[in-house]
């Protein structure tokens, strides 16, 4: 295959994941705002959305005042914010315009109605009126592009590029939503024997946590017990039946780089099955020991040191 054409297909799967894991990220501070909570606690939540996303400076030199609505304008409808969900769409349907030869008819018309419908509910005021309703549209459409790829497509070369894109945009994005969350803890919140008085009055923001990885029920069939704070990390890092985990996607990214390995590819595979061991035999009190706002940013730094490399050995060459 051609590196321009897996080039186009890695990003095109990368930008529709990310737009449907902002919108989970949006949908859970979105929910937990209407949540009763000082108004301390409500923009800490918001700040902290566009520190994860690495997008404060760029937020603040376009908006005055920290605000929900001014957030969410920000990434959702921002076309001068490269991350938000207009940009992503519309970056996911040119990448598949691009290579709609190596595409089904049913992959390319999918990602064109979802730009050209997603269009359309903005200029209608469906965003302004109902937000949540938006961005679960916005993870339905994502769910659909998935699914449709994967239901018409041939399982070839062009299908394992795509699933690397979904798969290690996933691992970033799940791993900025769960510091979205646990960024302001220390080590030393889940060793102070408090955990359940903490877990009593912050259930309702667990559960939105779980609930933007679809994760809610999962974890009640898994753990059969009230919500805790180290079994939700572990569910979201360490357990790799859960879909959303990132376990689970770097076991995916691994399954579908090793078809397509070259000659150049040998130390991005071995950096890429490391990762996979240390979440496949990590435990989550040594992760927690060592304080999980570090894991996840060693983490964030090794997914994007392989996205780096994939790029390198497989799609275009960055220009210097």
């Amino acid at each position: 295959m051609l590196s321009r054409t897996a080039d186009h297909l890695f990003w095109m799967a990368r930008y529709m994941e990310r737009a449907e894991n902002t919108a989970r990220m949006l949908d859970v501070n979105y929910q937990t705002s209407l949540l009763p909570q000082s108004a301390d606690m409500a923009e800490q939540g918001w700040q902290g959305l566009l520190s994860i996303s690495e997008l404060s400076w760029s937020f603040q030199r376009k908006y005055s005042e920290l605000t929900p609505r001014n957030v969410m304008d920000f990434m959702v409808r921002d076309e001068t914010n490269p991350s938000s969900i207009l940009c992503c769409l519309r970056a996911a349907r040119e990448n598949a315009r691009a290579v709609r030869g190596a595409l089904t008819t049913e992959v390319w018309e999918t990602q064109n109605q979802t730009w050209l419908e997603f269009n359309r509910l903005l200029k209608e005021g469906r965003f302004e009126r109902d937000p949540g309703m938006v961005f679960e549209w916005v993870k339905y459409r994502s769910h659909l592009s998935r699914g449709v790829t994967v239901g018409t497509m041939l399982q070839d070369e062009a299908m394992h590029f795509l699933r690397v894109g979904t798969f290690l945009e996933r691992a970033d994005n799940t791993a900025r939503l769960l510091d979205v969350k646990f960024h302001a803890l220390s080590s030393e919140y889940f060793g102070n024997g408090n955990v359940k008085e903490t877990q009593e009055v912050d259930f309702y923001h667990w559960s939105a946590i779980l609930r933007s990885v679809s994760g809610f029920e999962i974890y009640r069939k898994v753990y059969r017990n009230v919500i805790r704070p180290e079994l939700v990390a572990e569910l979201l890092i360490l357990r790799p039946d859960m879909p959303r985990s990132l376990a689970a996607c770097m076991n995916e990214v691994v399954a579908n780089l090793k078809p397509v390995a070259n000659q150049q590819s040998a130390e991005t595979l071995r950096r890429a099955g490391r990762l996979q061991a240390d979440l496949q035999y990590g435990r989550i009190d040594e992760i927690l020991a060592t304080g999980l706002h570090a894991y996840l940013t060693q983490f964030l730094d090794r997914v994007n040191d392989l996205g780096a490399g994939i790029g390198r050995d497989f799609l275009v060459p960055v220009a210097a």
